[in-house]
């Protein structure tokens, strides 16, 4: 029997992410399962989303937790699937106001113990590093086109320590992006070695 594979999805907002996932969902259908992003399931329910600094620690402790538990949750319920995971517990890092350190710190945990949950980490560059707009209907998305270049630098110098880290740079089709980066999330669920 083929090991389970645990894929997560990351990358500046508006890079792709969770229209790659969809297409993916509907080309494997069953051999998938996409565990949702929880920053937008906490803030769309009504989670407050802040800049004062001790209630955006709140907010990403919350995030990470649920991430966390998202991932369990999916993996019990379906134990022969690949989980598609829409960001990670990793992410969270990016946005903590004092590093990294002091983000998995106050968590109990280490970033190379929150690398370690992930086989693979395919990273959707923003369309932002072209000045392109990032307005992809999320409504509690909030970024400016400079705030989603610097997120998408700090999220790639995190996640980018991962063994398997691939990249899915913007192009000036989006088209051909996503048909890119189907192909190559379809063979890291097959657990071929993407190019």
């Amino acid at each position: 029997m083929q090991k389970r594979r645990r894929i997560v999805l990351s990358g500046g907002p508006g890079g792709g992410k969770t229209t790659a996932a969809d297409l993916l969902r509907r080309e494997l259908g069953k051999r998938i399962v996409i565990v949702p992003e929880s920053a937008t399931i906490l803030f769309a329910g009504g989670f407050p989303r802040t800049q004062h600094i001790d209630g955006n620690r709140a907010a990403q402790q919350a995030i990470f937790h649920v991430q966390r538990n998202l991932e369990d949750v999916q993996s019990a319920l379906y134990p022969d699937r690949a989980l598609l995971c829409d960001r990670g517990t990793v992410d969270g890092a990016a946005y903590w106001d004092d590093g990294e350190d002091s983000f998995f710190r106050s968590l109990g945990t280490s970033i190379d113990a929150e690398l370690a949950r992930y086989d693979a980490v395919v990273f959707f560059e923003t369309a932002a590093v072209a000045g392109l707009s990032i307005e992809g209907g999320n409504p509690v998305r909030c970024e400016s086109l400079a705030e989603a270049v610097q997120l998408d630098a700090r999220l790639r110098q995190l996640w980018s320590r991962h063994p398997r880290f691939k990249l899915v740079p913007h192009t000036r089709s989006f088209l051909q992006k996503m048909v890119s980066a189907v192909e190559l999330l379809e063979q890291l669920v097959d657990g071929r070695e993407a190019r």
